[in-house]
């Protein structure tokens, strides 16, 4: 829990790195890529499961958000090592720093989107026993949630996500003149917009499954 709560602290400020600086920025993009191999280690047996069970929608959709998650977490890494310009100049290999950084770009929006997404999958176990203790609270909850996942919705057109996510934009436009408290506000709210979702989609599909069981064991 500690090296996921790490995770979630990076995660905004590597996607200020022109506000942060690059030397930091490589610094804690390194960190983040040590932290992530961790978190695999420590949960290395979902590995294990992978070709066992059955495959409910629910378990699909988790499924295919990890694997795209780790393809873009392995890139994201590599491409900037790539490109390093202070940590990793003597890795320097030449004519591929242009390549290497639409890589970068595009991996570090989805890997920042799906990320957010894997977060919100698991957040079905501790909302449910919020939901069990005191259900007016849970519902407060969910509201809060849910007003910043409109404002996230807001930001994310805002900061033009989905034109980095898809190369339609190459460069990403920092204001520099911008107090940097609105810039991680807004990547914070986007982080919850995509938590909620993941977590909506999970629940929606956990209630299907536990219905359909339910129909089951009528017959």
């Amino acid at each position: 829990m500690i090296i996921d709560i790490i995770m979630v602290v990076l995660l905004p400020m590597l996607m200020a790195y022109s506000l942060i600086g690059e030397t930091f920025h490589e610094i804690a993009g390194t960190a983040m890529f040590v932290l992530f191999i961790v978190h695999h280690i420590l949960n290395r047996g979902w590995y294990k499961t992978l070709f066992r069970g059955k495959y409910t929608a629910r378990r699909i959709f988790q499924t295919i958000i990890n694997m795209f998650l780790l393809v873009f977490m392995f890139l994201q890494p590599v491409s900037g090592i790539l490109m390093s310009k202070h940590l990793y100049t003597f890795l320097d290999v030449p004519g591929i720093s242009a390549v290497a950084r639409e890589i970068h770009l595009v991996s570090a929006y989805w890997g920042f989107v799906l990320l957010s997404l894997h977060a919100g999958t698991h957040l079905t176990v501790p909302l449910g026993k919020l939901k069990r203790v005191g259900k007016r609270t849970w519902v407060i909850t969910i509201s809060v949630l849910t007003a910043i996942s409109l404002y996230g919705i807001y930001a994310f057109i805002k900061r033009q996500l989905a034109g980095y996510m898809f190369l339609q934009t190459i460069f990403v436009f920092f204001d520099f003149n911008e107090p940097r408290i609105w810039f991680f506000l807004d990547y914070l709210t986007i982080m919850v917009l995509f938590a909620f979702i993941g977590y909506f989609v999970t629940s929606v599909l956990s209630a299907a499954e536990a219905k359909q069981r339910r129909k089951e064991e009528m017959r």
